[in-house]
């Protein structure tokens, strides 16, 4: 499903040959176990006359795929039949050693094949069949007690729910995968960073296509672990927040801290969505961001994740401008701030008419000078206090988390260092 949208979307904005996409695709499909599905893309590839003469023996592929498929069936029966019964299902518990202790004692079952049914899993989503890979994957992520093959068991099913297009289950299993990758303690820094940069990239799946995803995907990629993930592994990750941003205007007060993360990062990543932002809340260039805004309509409209999103960005990019632009000019030439909308000057004096009633700007229409008229506003003294402290929660975590970091290297590093008659500090 998602290949067929990619296929779509690159043949829509014609940016590469079709030829030059149809190997990419065989070159992907022919390393899985879907040999029929190969050859139909190879066909296609290669017409008779210019078939290579080391063609693949699909044939054989198939064959051999479906004796591994018939292999783990046979291996998983009983304990299939064991954990599809509602009686046991019933008497499972969350402590994972004592079920496997159930198993093996009331009914026979082995690690061995809790472990073929991670097998059979991963050769069904090799053979195209997310279904049931998604079901033995699952399984197996209850029953299996090693961290290592379970955390991969989880990934395995969210790409199998991903590519069935189940986003409401896609969208439980990736906060499950997430509450993991947190929690779970890694043997380097470095692995646990790899694992959310994974997950901020196969997120942009669920988050673009369920119907809570531009909050979600605020939540999620707002919180400290992963802006620093963002800002050391991913910097392009910027654009799919900014873009969620943009388009969830109930959640426009979190814009300061956006400008404030693409600031930090604009020295190794810019994009014409990242630079709009800049554009209009740094340096307030009004020509800048109108063409800015101009590159963004092209760029998403190439993008895999916001080709859909297209118009909804551009309306709220206008209204951020027409908000900002209001907010620091207290007599504005209507004509004028349509042109810096990339608007024509009839659709823009109505857009900017429509806007000031609709947000209830306190502001006048002199439709004789063609010029909205702003009135001076100054935020109450608690309003400002609340501005002014928004971001304390944030700061803080960040400083207890180093501070905890730092007591704790501190803590490993005095056990360890000797002391001077030979005992370690840690054992007096």
């Amino acid at each position: 499903m998602a290949d067929l949208r990619w296929s779509q979307l690159i043949k829509w904005n014609s940016v590469y040959k079709e030829k030059d996409l149809l190997k990419a695709k065989y070159d992907l499909v022919s390393k899985t176990d879907m040999a029929m599905f190969a050859k139909e893309l190879y066909d296609i590839l290669y017409e008779e006359e210019s078939k290579p003469a080391d063609e693949p023996d699909f044939k054989e592929m198939r064959r051999q795929a479906e004796e591994r498929l018939q292999e783990s069936e046979r291996k998983t029966e009983h304990i299939r039949c064991v954990i599809e019964n509602p009686e046991v299902v019933s008497a499972l518990k969350q402590d994972k050693n004592q079920n496997m202790q159930l198993l093996v004692e009331k009914y026979q079952c082995t690690e061995e094949m809790v472990r073929e049914l991670y097998n059979f899993g991963f050769q069904q989503f090799n053979s195209g069949g997310y279904g049931s890979s998604a079901d033995l994957l699952f399984h197996f992520s209850v029953l299996s007690t090693d961290a290592h093959l379970t955390l991969s068991a989880l990934w395995g099913k969210l790409a199998s729910e991903i590519l069935l297009g189940n986003w409401e289950v896609a969208y439980e299993d990736m906060m499950r995968l997430k509450d993991i990758v947190d929690k779970t303690n890694f043997e380097t820094p470095l692995e646990q960073l790899e694992q959310r940069a994974w997950l901020l990239h196969w997120s942009l799946f669920v988050f673009f296509n369920h119907p809570n995803g531009r909050d979600g995907i605020i939540d999620m990629f707002f919180l400290p672990q992963y802006i620093n993930t963002i800002q050391n592994t991913c910097p392009w990750i910027l654009r799919y927040l900014t873009a969620a941003v943009m388009t969830n205007r109930k959640r426009r007060g979190i814009m300061k801290e956006l400008v404030k993360i693409i600031q930090q990062v604009s020295y190794m990543y810019q994009d014409p969505v990242t630079e709009f932002i800049e554009a209009l809340y740094e340096s307030f260039d009004f020509e800048k961001a109108a063409a800015k805004l101009q590159e963004c309509e092209e760029v998403l409209e190439k993008d895999y994740f916001l080709t859909g999103a297209v118009d909804d960005f551009v309306e709220n990019a206008r209204f951020f401008v027409a908000e900002v632009y209001c907010r620091i000019h207290k007599r504005i030439d209507i004509g004028g701030l349509a042109e810096k909308l990339n608007m024509d000057q009839e659709k823009g004096e109505k857009w900017i008419v429509k806007l000031i009633r609709d947000t209830r700007m306190d502001a006048k229409v002199d439709f004789e000078n063609n010029t909205v008229i702003m009135n001076a506003t100054h935020n109450p003294v608690y309003q400002q206090v609340i501005e002014r402290t928004k971001g304390v929660i944030f700061r803080s975590q960040v400083l207890n988390g180093a501070i905890d970091k730092r007591v704790s290297a501190l803590a490993k590093s005095s056990s360890a260092k000797p002391s001077s008659d030979g005992v370690s500090v840690g054992a007096k």
